[in-house]
């Protein structure tokens, strides 16, 4: 008797039972259907044999439900035949959602890095993964659309400025913030591609490309008597704050997080505990901005702010960006001048100086990479004047 599961009349006739009804699709490739009640729209599963361990293994690929019934066999069928294929390219039986890709990158990064890093990544993938239906695809469905469809949400999606205040203001969201927030889940990706949860990156290779451009430096180079005049048009507490920046090129929220017990005194280190870098580091400081940075951490307790606003709180972003603006206004400078201006300031005269590369990525907590790409060109006069002097 012929049992036929491509038909919406075939599967109707078929009685219930919870052994499966099989068809042949290739050679060690079978697509299956089962109906436990007669009034049950069925579910359907995928068969294949594994030459290597001799093994036939099975996966339940669900009821389609949202696709028309005459349409489900077809749907079915080639759902199996890319659950063979890749397997047949070495890929793994277990089926993984893309949140979980997304959790086990996020312990891969906590083994690798520390703690810091991986739970940033982590809050970037609560709010803009594990919220969207796409957290729930298995990998192996995933398409360039679904990829797509996430991409377009996330652009779309605003930031919100200062969650925590009672009316809180949202912003568009930048091409570099789209950038950032994709690569996580890129790497995420990635890492499930290169442990065989999927075989190919064809839904996000073209998806998931960054924006170009999206990363050119928006901060203005200050000279030391521009960096002068910002500091002096400052409030008192304001202008400490940034001639530590002007110093030391920290990022402005470090600088802000470090504490009198973050100076030692004796040895003149600063020691940078928590920064986007996400390492730890140490910064040996000359005398004059030793002294500064001693000045500070006098009398206070060790979890004090080392360089605190009037009201002895640590500075944010909140309270430094209306204040930094309006000095720059009695400096003379432009409006676009921010507090981060004086890092890329301060990195640009360390490049300029000679110092060498790998010691101003130490010194500023970034990659080597970053240096380059964004300082190596000031490094050109230097090599024209290196070769300058070769000349006979």
């Amino acid at each position: 008797m012929l049992r036929r599961i491509d038909t919406v009349e075939g599967r109707g006739k078929l009685k219930a039972r919870r052994a499966p009804y099989w068809q042949r699709l290739s050679a060690g490739c079978h697509v299956g259907f089962r109906k436990l009640s007669a009034d049950s729209d069925g579910t359907w599963l995928a068969q294949t044999y594994d030459e290597a361990t001799r093994k036939q293994m099975r996966r339940s690929m669900g009821a389609f439900g949202d696709m028309l019934p005459h349409l489900r066999f077809d749907a079915a069928k080639k759902a199996a035949e890319a659950w063979a294929s890749h397997l047949s390219r070495g890929g793994s039986a277990d089926t993984l959602t893309v949140r979980q890709a997304c959790e086990e990158y996020v312990a891969s990064v906590r083994a690798r890095t520390g703690d810091t890093t991986a739970d940033d990544i982590a809050s970037r993938f609560k709010r803009h993964v594990y919220a969207d239906k796409i957290a729930r695809f298995d990998l192996t469905k995933l398409t360039r659309r679904h990829v797509e469809a996430w991409r377009q949400n996330l652009a779309a999606t605003p930031v919100i400025i200062n969650p925590h205040a009672r009316r809180p203001r949202t912003r568009a969201r930048a091409a570099s913030s789209v950038n950032r927030d994709m690569a996580a889940l890129r790497a995420a990706f990635n890492l499930a591609y290169d442990n065989g949860s999927v075989t190919t990156d064809m839904a996000w290779r073209v998806a998931l490309r960054r924006i170009e451009n999206a990363d050119r430096q928006r901060d203005a180079y200050l000279d030391r008597s521009q960096r002068t005049a910002l500091i002096e048009g400052a409030a008192p507490d304001l202008a400490q704050f940034l001639r530590g920046l002007s110093m030391v090129p920290l990022r402005p929220g470090a600088l802000a997080l470090l504490t009198a017990g973050s100076f030692d005194r004796r040895l003149g280190v600063l020691a940078i505990g928590k920064d986007k870098s996400g390492a730890d580091r140490r910064i040996k400081l000359p005398r004059q901005t030793a002294a500064l940075f001693e000045a500070h951490a006098k009398d206070k307790l060790p979890a004090a702010p080392l360089l605190a606003r009037q009201d002895g709180k640590a500075w944010n972003k909140d309270a430094w960006k209306k204040p930094v603006r309006a000095a720059a206004k009695v400096a003379g400078l432009p409006d676009s001048v921010t507090a981060y201006a004086l890092r890329h300031s301060t990195i640009t005269d360390l490049v300029t100086g000679g110092l060498d590369l790998l010691t101003v990525a130490q010194v500023s907590g970034t990659s080597v990479a970053m240096i380059e790409k964004h300082y190596g060109h000031l490094r050109a006069d230097h090599a024209a004047n290196a070769l300058a002097g070769l000349v006979l």
